[in-house]
């Protein structure tokens, strides 16, 4: 089903239902990134279960975003492709995020381990439910080069509201007028978390409307079909989508930049707590600035950095927007090394409107990107597969994601961070500040090289738009 009897310009009501679920499909990682802080902090969960909590359940989620993409690139119902998996997903996963957390100290480090691992399976089920065909809306609600850009940047804008709200859970969960323990407060936040999200991951279910697939000549996806394609699912379609260039570049980047961020972003809670301040016993205003580093970054993010990004795509063209926004964000993390001063902790937010280019441009291109690539796709297959190129990509972000929370596990272990400790040795802080700068700015400039001869082009994407609709029209 192509997309260019669409309307080119999507009214902004439409971008807004489709930005509340971005809200969610961010909140829920957001609060993760920020809960998980007391399995190692208040649970006493060592670095190796760290790293097999991050990355087991999200490599299970790896393998079922492909077969979730088949299912809904090929369902034929009066609701379209997309709607009815978004929210089932949104009720799966709120369920299961608020099953996760109700850990107990009492119950033993075995049990918790093993009790939070099981329901992260469920939670990231749910979440591939709702996320593959959620994202594949987007892809399919504009044919034009710019309007797409236009719609990511809107839904990018909502969701990092995410990353604004989420650090404050760490001053919630950290002051005792609020709960008496971290763990204590994580169980309740989690049902609230849990239940809003879900709201607002149903809104673009309820209000993106799509028309009927019953009569679309799609593949059937009975169990017996979906067993039977698997090697369609995650030989063919994989080959299929990286042999198209710019594709596999837009992977590649995404997974160097993403999850060279996310390895080290859990490491911004230790370096202020125990580089900034006295550990455990120091300052009790330590609380606080974990927190307004990930909020403020997240609001230059919102109101700075994707209006400027949105625009520098629009004046120089998306491929020089992400290179140029990439080298700031270089800037950025080599500040974050000589600004993070004990004693100054205020110093650090100067880096942050540079720090924040990197993730803050990120998907609001890619996605863009990604959206021009399925044209290319459709015009060398005839086919049109939002959801197995959506799904391929997130596979990329998710399968990265597990590897950089396994790294995360790893290099505590390595440089000898002991978790719940009141201090730790200067070594080891040492090393958790070098990781912290070193690892983004090594996995930028990588990305930046993959990138720098990307040819999709607004022209080259204006050419196969009007290929296209040559094809349909003959």
């Amino acid at each position: 089903m192509s997309n260019l009897n669409i309307a080119i310009k999507v009214p902004m009501g439409k971008k807004i239902a489709f930005g509340i679920g971005m809200l969610a499909n961010q909140m829920f990682p957001a609060v993760l990134g920020i809960f998980i802080v007391v399995l190692v902090q208040d649970l006493g969960f060592p670095g190796w279960m760290w790293g097999v909590l991050s990355l087991v359940p999200r490599l299970f989620d790896a393998i079922t975003d492909p077969i979730m993409g088949f299912i809904s690139d090929n369902t034929k119902s009066k609701w379209g492709r997309r709607r009815q998996y978004v929210f089932i997903g949104a009720i799966i996963m709120a369920i299961s995020f608020i099953m996760m957390w109700q850990l107990y100290e009492v119950s033993g480090l075995d049990y918790n381990f093993m009790y939070f691992l099981l329901w992260s399976f469920a939670f990231y089920l749910g979440l591939t439910i709702f996320s593959v065909p959620y994202v594949a809306m987007g892809y399919e609600m504009s044919n034009d080069f710019h309007e797409r850009t236009n719609i990511m940047a809107v839904a990018q804008f909502i969701g990092q509201w995410a990353w604004i709200i989420a650090p404050w859970f760490w001053v919630i969960m950290y002051d005792q007028g609020w709960f008496e323990s971290a763990d204590e407060a994580v169980r309740e936040l989690a049902i609230w978390v849990g239940l809003v999200c879900m709201i607002f991951a149903m809104v673009p279910a309820i209000f993106i409307k799509d028309k009927s697939t019953l009569n679309e000549n799609y593949e059937s996806i009975t169990s017996k079909n979906i067993l039977s394609s698997l090697h369609k699912i995650f030989i063919v379609n994989f080959g299929e989508a990286f042999k198209i260039k710019p594709f596999r570049k837009l992977c590649v980047a995404t997974f160097l930049v993403f999850n060279a961020f996310n390895t080290v972003a859990s490491f911004t809670f230790f370096i202020i707590l125990y580089y900034l301040f006295d550990g455990v016993t120091g300052d009790d205003g330590a609380w606080i600035w974990p927190t307004l580093f990930g909020c403020v970054g997240a609001t230059i993010t919102s109101f700075i950095v994707i209006p400027i990004v949105a625009y520098m795509a629009k004046q120089m063209g998306k491929k020089r927007a992400f290179l140029l926004s990439q080298g700031i964000s270089i800037i950025g993390y080599v500040l974050l090394w000589f600004l993070f001063i004990p004693g100054k902790p205020y110093m650090f937010l100067f880096a942050l409107p540079f720090f924040s280019f990197g993730i803050g441009s990120l998907f609001t291109l890619m996605m863009s990107m990604t959206a021009d690539v399925i044209d290319l796709d459709e015009l060398n297959t005839g086919e049109r597969r939002e959801g197995v190129f959506g799904a391929i990509y997130w596979w990329m972000v998710k399968f990265g994601f597990g590897i950089a929370g396994g790294l995360s596990g790893l290099i505590l272990s390595v440089i000898g961070f002991k978790s719940g400790a009141l201090t730790q040795p200067e070594e080891t802080m040492t090393w958790l500040r070098f990781s912290f700068s070193g690892l983004p700015i090594l996995g930028t400039l990588i990305a930046m090289y993959v990138m720098r001869d990307y040819d999709l082009s607004e022209e080259k994407a204006s050419e196969v738009t009007a290929l296209l609709k040559n094809k349909k029209n003959n």
